[in-house]
């Protein structure tokens, strides 16, 4: 865990830039999403991207150019998009998550940050929560899990703001 870098979003605008650079036209939709897309923030210093196609079959064919990019086919069971990684060195650096352009409005990973970002106590009560479960060891594995409750709660509040039903935010099998 660590404290708010405000290089967070430079870092994002130059993968998105990268991304849109050397693939125009795939990407749709493109954001900075995650811990470090809310100004203040504690996170993982990991900048999480979320992209939008038209058909997630579209990507397949660029995986090529991708991997030229540092992004790397990474699958945890989701079924509802793809997700690339890049590490250095072994250490992740960023997550693109590719999805829909149909999913993408009430995709809850961007209706989380904008929530963040327009309530900071909340943002504060989340990242007090992500510093007490690294304080107590949980391991990668269980770090999600052991946020889930909260941003449940808080996706909620932000999908009913907008007059969307609520949906679990757990997403692994």
């Amino acid at each position: 865990m660590a404290d708010y870098d405000p290089s967070w979003p430079q870092q994002a605008a130059a993968a998105i830039d990268a991304l849109r650079a050397a693939l125009p036209g795939l990407f749709v939709e493109i954001e900075h999403i995650g811990s470090t897309a809310v100004p203040g923030l504690a996170a993982k210093p990991v900048i999480d991207l979320m992209a939008a196609v038209h058909d997630l079959a579209h990507a397949a064919p660029h995986e090529g150019t991708l991997a030229d990019l540092g992004f790397r086919p990474h699958d945890n069971g989701m079924t509802d998009r793809l997700l690339y990684v890049r590490a250095v060195d072994g250490v992740r650096s960023h997550i693109l998550h590719v999805v829909t352009l149909e999913s993408w409005p009430t995709r809850n990973q961007r209706l989380f940050r904008d929530y963040l970002r327009a309530h900071p106590a909340d943002a504060l009560r989340y990242a007090q929560l992500k510093r007490s479960i690294v304080a107590a060891g949980t391991g990668p594995g269980e770090y999600a899990r052991a946020k889930t409750a909260l941003v449940q709660e808080l996706t909620d509040r932000a999908r009913s703001q907008l007059g969307l039903p609520p949906v679990p935010v757990w997403e692994k099998p």
